[in-house]
């Protein structure tokens, strides 16, 4: 059996070895603008010449803002099932972004809308490139942030030169070539493991069985990582053991973690508090968001969330003294999200009408699902979490006062950055004595 050592191993995608490989033009005359090359572990890499761009900074409030659309979307769906909750909007809105790139007509008209492209058009690959490259740079001594972005497609098939040169000025992502006709389950076994070594083994299996099949001809995946030590650490010593009220009325134990000195900014709002925590080098924090003890105020929190994403949890508010107790927490949560982005407005993608013929025009294709799987963990050193998202297509035919903030019961949290609030993870927990798997 291959361990998970020979895996990454096997797997180190960015070495390539130009023994015997050649470079050949993948798109025939004059200068060649698009690389086959051959890496260490065999796998054929199709990449455009075009250079990575810088992006569009000007873009990113529109960006974000679209973020947070689908953020509320995202949530709204994934919520309505019982339990703990734990996501990357993030991680969703880059995979879907390099998806829309070999999207055309209604389906890409509909794509713009769930991600909030409607009004930038093409320019919104800019505005996001500009986001990647923003969130990558949050990256501190001790704060370990990274995304990274790879697809996955059919060997053999003719894929569109414009659809390559955009994927590498905006996403700067390459094609590895894989034979999902003849071994798809190898195929499977790859990009499982490139996730596993993007996100440090903490997002396994991303890609389960029977969910690519020998009409499988494209997988983009995103993966995100993050570890990250609050800028003024929990002390051990003070966490206790205490109730956590669930939402059903029962109670469990619950190891409640214990800040009474922490200086963090306090927002209030109707019917919930939210406290943001900052992680060390101020660049990035949690919010946590803690809905009133009255009946229903925790769907009351959720129906805004749904409205209007996380953007109202996280900025304003006024810095204070508080007093925080804090469950610690550890869960995985997996997804697909078909039916769920179908419903927010984008259904052509799906179907036998989906055009992305701006990827090929050797075959139709569609999506046949979209998966997502989040990792978190809290504890009083700070916070570890990761996601990825996979996108499956297939052939078809100073302090003011000082306030006690006790969370108790169930409660949201959303990790973004301190400038933008751009929101890279974002749940729910219902209960945090529920193990990992």
């Amino acid at each position: 059996m291959q361990t998970s050592l020979d895996r990454r191993a096997a797997l180190q995608l960015g070495l390539l070895a130009t023994a015997g490989a050649g470079i050949l033009s993948a798109c025939g005359g004059g200068e060649p603008e698009l690389h086959e090359r051959q890496t260490a572990d065999r796998i054929q890499l199709v990449a455009s010449d075009t250079r990575r761009a810088a992006g569009d900074p000007s873009l990113l409030p529109e960006v974000v803002a679209g973020l947070h659309h689908l953020a509320g979307g995202l949530y709204g769906g994934l919520a309505a099932t019982p339990g703990n909750l734990v996501l990357s909007p993030y991680s969703v809105l880059v995979a879907l972004g390099m998806t829309l790139t070999g999207a055309a007509g209604t389906t890409a008209a509909e794509m713009r809308k769930v991600v909030g492209a409607e009004r930038l058009g093409e320019r919104w690959h800019q505005g996001v490139n500009a986001l990647i490259r923003r969130i990558d740079g949050l990256a501190e001594k001790k704060v370990a942030l990274a995304s990274a972005d790879q697809l996955f497609g059919q060997r053999g098939v003719h894929w569109e030169r414009d659809f390559l040169d955009l994927l590498a000025k905006e996403y700067g992502a390459g094609l590895r070539l894989v034979d999902y006709a003849k071994a798809y389950a190898s195929a499977r076994g790859l990009i499982n493991g490139w996730v596993e070594q993007q996100t440090h083994d903490r997002i396994a299996d991303l890609v389960p069985e029977g969910a690519i099949d020998a009409m499988t001809r494209l997988v983009l995946v995103n993966a995100i990582y993050l570890k990250a030590r609050w800028a003024d650490p929990f002390e051990k010593s003070m966490t206790t053991t205490g109730d956590f009220h669930r939402a059903d009325g029962s109670v469990v134990k619950a190891d409640l973690m214990r800040k009474p000195g922490l200086q963090g900014n306090l927002v209030t709002g109707g019917g919930w508090r939210a406290v943001t925590i900052p992680y060390e080098g101020d660049r990035l924090a949690m919010s946590v968001i803690l809905p009133d003890d009255r009946p229903g105020a925790l769907e009351r929190v959720e129906r805004q969330v749904r409205t209007e994403g996380f953007a109202g949890f996280t900025t304003g508010g006024t810095l204070a003294g508080i007093d925080l107790t804090l469950p610690r927490w550890s869960f995985r949560r997996a997804a697909a999200l078909k039916e769920l982005l179908a419903s927010l407005g984008m259904p052509t993608a799906f179907s036998d009408a989906a055009d992305f013929s701006a990827m090929t025009t050797q075959m139709q294709l569609a999506i046949s699902e979209v998966l997502h799987q989040g990792f978190i963990a809290v504890d009083e050193h700070g916070t570890e979490a990761a996601a990825a998202t996979a996108v499956i297509m297939t052939e078809t035919s100073a302090p003011a006062e000082v306030a006690t903030f006790v969370v108790d019961r169930p409660f949201l949290f959303v990790i973004h950055d301190t400038e933008l609030g751009a929101p890279l993870f974002a749940g729910r927990v219902t209960d945090p004595t529920e193990v990992v798997e």
